[in-house]
């Protein structure tokens, strides 16, 4: 099975639970049992060759300009990883099918699950390091989801977004290192960097990766000082910290740790870094977990003891300590996952997590008792369990090790934590299970049913097995494994045995199991010191630092956003400002390679116009009609001077969107105050025309600089000049370029002026709804009006010119291709023969004869566009890829027939369904169906009599 299905599967099956649901839960489960367990399939099908040191790798280029490829490889600790995300998923569907309540949504559940199952898929079989932080953050939404799924429990609601805070902004950290790393190897596909350890090792850049790096694992693994989010994570329902807190999202820091291993390991920064880090980590999560009378609680803080016990493994830098990282990453799985399922089958059938409140189960709960001791022996380090194996190789390679030039300290400190480890293993067995039976517990506790404890009992079975027969079952797979963690190099030699004889290893174990079995003797006297030692408490601090945070973004938000417009180009104008003036002021600019060019008259005389009326719009700009016009003068000036420039093109569709935008803002006038009110002070409105200042001089200056000189790189003018018409099939470049070369551009950009027309609609009927309406109907001219609405000249000339109108679009739309023109500029020419009967007839008469909804041709427009770059696949090609070709048909000349003809027909509807549209939209206030006045149709009502116009209304 190819990895992008094995990938894809959960994320597939993720779409049936929540569909499934109405068919019973059975069917719901079924169904997230069948992707994960056909995922898991096609996995074990790739184990011969995984088990014989081979690699499996697929891949496919997706960005590859900016270096990302959906690249997946699969060796040993991918196929590790794999194992036991899609293993353990299939035994968590099971058991949470028979966990969870009628009342809970366990569609959603399911969903939730299989999507976080997809994103940890990917992460392990990820090739490029892009592609691996895309699933790495989608671990982090899906966890969220999955850690909130009990949204009636504010523990549930702040254990999700104290995890997410923490992970995310530990994966934005981690971002940065990845594409730190990606430009020392010169790649981001993870086979190339891993092959780059001495470029990555001695570049200045390695330490800050390093560190970045380093951020995300550890805040993904609950390392110190991130541990806090991990017991908080606890208020969701069993089965996801059965899933996410043991099996699967914690080691997601670990598995990167171990697949970085060979271009990051065996440094000074390393050792000291994420050993020391693995070793806080693994005293401090002891600790704490033995005065913890939650159960969850418990094996949630064993938990972050774990992680750190395997991050210090891995921060040794050492070979046989990675070795032994890999074999106590699969023990820690079995035996931790069956713990917390056996805590949810305490708390599902005794209605209580409490230790204090339990105790005498192994009468009422026999199968959970043997499931549950066995599981917390061996996560204690008693033989002949897999935690016993994994446990003593480790205390082995910590008792030949150094820190800080102290052979002791790293010994000592480890046989503490195992220590602890053991009295909160042990405490777990004898304060829930032991002890004489109690008459108080909140409901009669009694083992349940074979679908819940299936699960836990099949890990506890593999615990007993690894412990007694690790190197038949387990050592191919530690084998594979750790050659991949260590590069491919020739693994150390190790022993996966019960017995390794009389050690320093095997006296520290003594000493831990010794020491625990005393710990738990002295618990309560303990305790009672434990409660009134003074100590931090994370969630205080962690709300503490989220308030403070939140409190200084709401104080530069309401600063910085405050709903000036002036204010907001002030700052933006300013920053860019600078950057400018730093960027001229320590950049080279060479000297003009380019002579200026002499300039007529008539283009001074336009540029003087421009200039002069661009003033007049900033002195008169508060009465608003008279700087709508001087608006219009400058939309004439640019079109007239795009025209000099030979650009027709471009003059045709500026002034005919000038004529439109004119016409459209003089009606929107009338929802508008005549003048202006003045807001700002004058200093204000000083410095602001200083900044303006500063910012047209600047820009002014750099389009100076640029026209007197040749630049290095080439223009992209060549590219269209040399393919306009061999690959685009016409001579006008600027029509091909817009239908063809940059299709997607003028696709999205109809798209955007449909919704533009739409939003405007929605506006104005919000607006009619209104008491605005009768105002805008009622209100007096301040001037006098003429007499006559509608002119019969205007309205006989109109009428006369519409057909003609009508066939100069059709002309200008089909000459396009090759002169200027196209569906853009005939779409506005054909508006604006529209837009003529509208101004001369009247609203109301020009509606009358409307065929046509706007909404309709405006959707109609985007759908053929949308249809003629889909049919670009069918031949193989990229969307809005053109197609042409040439037809005789006698007694015609010979023609060309080109698709994209059918793609500026979409364009042409957009634009006419768009801009007529806004001016209905716009026009409609003052006509109403069934009006007995004339007067109420007119795009621009004109009233007489003040009394007719209150009966009107």
């Amino acid at each position: 099975m190819s990895l992008f299905l094995i990938a894809a599967l959960p994320f597939l099956g993720a779409l049936f639970p929540a569909l499934l649901i109405r068919a019973g839960r059975n069917a719901s489960a079924s169904s997230a049992g069948l992707a994960t367990g056909l995922a898991f399939i096609g996995l074990m099908l790739h184990a011969p060759a995984i088990l014989r040191g081979e690699t499996v790798q697929v891949g496919l280029e997706w960005l590859p300009a900016l270096g990302l490829h959906a690249n997946f490889f699969l060796d040993g600790l991918g196929f590790l990883f794999a194992t036991m995300i899609l293993g353990i998923g299939l035994l968590i569907i099971l058991y949470a099918r028979f966990y969870l309540s009628r009342e809970d949504p366990m569609g959603q559940f399911y969903t939730y699950l299989l999507l976080f199952q997809g994103a940890m898929v990917g992460i392990v079989l990820s090739d490029n390091i892009l592609l691996l932080l895309i699933f790495w953050e989608l671990t982090s939404l899906s966890s969220f989801l999955l850690i909130g799924y009990w949204k009636h429990l504010p523990e549930g609601r702040q254990g999700a977004r104290m995890a997410l805070t923490v992970t995310g902004m530990g994966g934005l950290a981690m971002i940065g290192g990845m594409l730190i790393l990606g430009n020392i190897a010169g790649s981001y596909d993870i086979s190339v960097i891993l092959q780059n350890k001495d470029a990555i090792q001695s570049s200045d850049l390695y330490l800050p990766a390093l560190i970045l790096i380093l951020i995300g694992a550890f805040t993904k693994s609950a390392q110190f000082p991130f541990h806090f989010w991990l017991p908080h994570a606890m208020a969701a329902p069993t089965p996801v910290s059965a899933y996410l807190h043991s099996a699967t999202m914690v080691k997601a820091g670990l598995f990167l740790m171990a697949r970085l291993w060979p271009v990051l390991a065996g440094t000074p920064e390393w050792f000291y870094i994420v050993a020391t880090t693995g070793l806080i980590t693994m005293v401090l999560g002891a600790v704490i977990a033995l005065f913890k009378d939650d159960l969850k609680a418990l094996l949630a803080f064993s938990t972050v003891s774990h992680l750190g016990l395997i991050t210090m493994l891995l921060g040794m830098g050492t070979k046989l300590a990675a070795v032994v990282a890999v074999f106590h990453i699969i023990n820690h799985a079995t035996f931790k996952a069956a713990l917390f399922m056996s805590a949810g089958i305490v708390d599902h059938e005794a209605h209580t997590r409490d230790i204090k409140r339990l105790g005498g189960l192994r009468h009422l709960m026999p199968v959970t008792f043997v499931i549950a001791t066995l599981a917390s022996l061996s996560m204690a380090g008693i033989p002949p369990l897999n935690g016993f194996l994994s446990k003593e190789m480790m205390l082995e390679e910590i008792s030949h090790t150094s820190w800080m030039q102290s052979p002791l300290a790293m010994s000592i400190l480890a046989t503490i934590a195992a220590m602890f480890s053991a009295a909160y293993s042990f405490r777990y067995i004898a304060h829930v299970f032991l002890g004489p039976k109690r008459d108080d517990y909140p409901a009669k506790p009694h083992d349940p049913g074979f679908g819940m404890w299936a699960s836990p009992a099949l890990l506890v079975t593999l615990v007993v097995l690894i412990g007694l027969f690790s190197a038949k079952l387990v050592g191919p797979l530690v084998a594979a494994s750790a050659s991949a963690v260590i590069g491919g190099e020739k693994l150390p030699y190790y022993s996966l045995k019960l017995w390794h004889g009389v050690t320093p290893a095997l006296y520290m174990s003594i000493i831990a199991i010794v020491g625990g079995l005393v710990l738990l003797a002295l618990h309560r006297p303990l305790e009672r010191v434990w409660t009134a030692l003074p100590r931090p408490e994370a969630k205080e601090i962690f709300d503490a630092i989220v308030g403070a945070a939140t409190r200084l973004m709401q104080g530069i938000t309401a600063r910085l956003h405050d709903g000036s417009l002036t204010r907001y180009g002030a700052i933006m104008i300013s920053f860019t400002a600078a950057l400018s003036i730093y960027a001229f002021s320590t950049g080279l600019l060479g000297a003009p390679t380019r002579a200026l060019q002499e300039a007529g008259a008539l283009p001074i005389v336009a540029w003087l116009c421009l200039i002069v009326a661009a003033a007049c719009i900033v002195l008169f700009h508060r009465r608003r009609f008279i700087a709508l016009i001087l608006i219009g003068i400058v939309g004439l000036i640019v079109s007239l001077s795009f025209n000099y420039l030979s650009a027709p093109d471009l003059a045709l569709t500026q002034i005919s969107v000038e004529v439109v935008t004119i016409i459209l803002m003089l009606l929107a006038l009338n929802f508008l105050p005549k003048d202006t009110p003045v807001e700002t002070p004058v200093l204000t409105r000083m410095r602001d025309g200083v900044i303006a200042i500063i910012g047209g001089v600047g820009v002014g200056g750099l389009i100076y600089a640029m026209l007197l000189r040749d630049f290095a790189f080439p223009s992209i003018s060549g590219f269209h000049v040399e393919n306009s018409y061999k690959g685009g099939g016409g001579t006008n470049m600027v029509n091909v370029i817009l239908v063809d070369f940059r299709g997607f551009d003028t696709f999205g950009e109809i798209i955007v002026l449909g919704i533009a027309a739409l939003v405007i609609f929605a506006l104005t009927e919000a607006v009619l709804s209104t008491r605005v309406r009768a105002y805008l109907l009622n209100r007096k001219p301040d001037i006098e009006q003429a007499g006559d609405s509608h002119p019969g000249m205007m309205v006989v000339v109109t009428r006369m010119m519409m057909p003609v109108a009508l066939m100069v679009a059709a002309y200008i739309f089909f000459r396009g291709h090759n002169l200027p023109g196209g569906g853009f500029i005939a779409g506005l020419i054909a508006a604006i023969a529209v837009i003529m009967q509208y101004m001369a007839s009247g609203f109301g008469w020009a509606t009358e004869r409307q065929r046509f909804p706007y909404h309709g041709i405006i959707g109609s427009g985007v759908l053929i566009a949308a249809a003629t770059g889909i049919g670009a696949w069918f031949n193989g090609q990229p969307f809005l890829t053109s197609a042409f070709g040439y037809v005789h048909l006698p007694p015609l000349n010979e023609f060309e027939v080109a698709t994209a003809a059918l793609f500026d027909l979409g364009v042409f509807l957009a634009v006419v369904g768009a801009v007529l549209l806004a001016l209905e939209s716009l026009s409609r206030f003052a006509w109403q169906p069934g009006s007995a006045s004339e007067h109420a149709m007119d795009i621009n009502p004109a009233r007489d009599d003040a009394e007719q116009d209150m009966k009107e209304a």
